[in-house]
């Protein structure tokens, strides 16, 4: 599998995520300018990444003007023919405003960037992993048919809960509905997520939890 990291003008993520793949996770990576739109050199067996950050300064909304960047058109076929699209904080706004996944991003429920370890862990998994934030709109809405569907469907990937893998509404850093930290669609090739695993993959850092997601998400290990 190889990666493609999508940077952006503000990305301020796209480095760490270049440095955990390829360094701490082994992985081939290669750099992609927002202005360019060629994917020939990846297939559906590979994975498009989108960064945090502040792309494009976020100075409409977050993510809004990123959607409509050469590269991200060619992401959005590249997705829909079935290749994996992985977006992390800022990446994860982007795939909404795209509507490659559903709902948004709101601003968080206290109005204040939050930068934090915290909780999450998967639906199928009993375990609490700890994994960065840092985000200012990072409050996942959807209407209530959406959300019962996104239950529905599995395609809830992460909830925050506390140390002990409990979910409840204290574990919840933004006050995201559901206490919803990441999705994918219903095809189950794009992924969203506003924690930071690209930040708890290197043994200096001392925190590895964020390879236990690109294992559960990507079989990357």
């Amino acid at each position: 599998m190889k990666f493609g990291v999508v940077v952006f003008p503000g990305s301020n993520c796209d480095r760490d995520m270049q440095e955990a793949l390829q360094n701490d996770l082994g992985q081939e990576v290669i750099m992609l300018w927002h202005k360019d739109k060629d994917l020939s050199a990846f297939n559906t067996n590979d994975c498009i990444v989108l960064p945090g950050g502040f792309s494009y300064g976020d100075y409409l909304r977050c993510g809004a003007v990123a959607r409509f960047s050469p590269m991200m058109q060619s992401v959005i076929e590249f997705a829909n023919k079935g290749g994996k699209v992985l977006g992390v904080c800022n990446g994860f706004q982007i795939l909404c405003e795209a509507h490659l996944l559903p709902g948004v991003l709101l601003r968080n429920a206290n109005q204040q960037f939050i930068c934090k370890n915290v909780y999450l862990k998967g639906e199928d998994s009993s375990q609490a992993l700890k994994i960065p934030i840092a985000h200012g709109e990072g409050r996942f809405f959807a209407d209530e048919a959406t959300l019962d569907q996104l239950e529905a469907n599995n395609q809830v990937i992460y909830r925050y809960c506390d140390a002990g893998g409990s979910i409840d509404t204290k574990a919840n850093p933004n006050g995201a509905l559901r206490n919803i930290a990441g999705i994918r669609n219903a095809a189950g090739n794009v992924f969203g997520m506003m924690p930071h695993p690209e930040r708890a993959t290197s043994e200096a850092l001392g925190n590895l939890d964020g390879r236990t997601v690109f294992a559960s998400l990507l079989g990357v290990r």
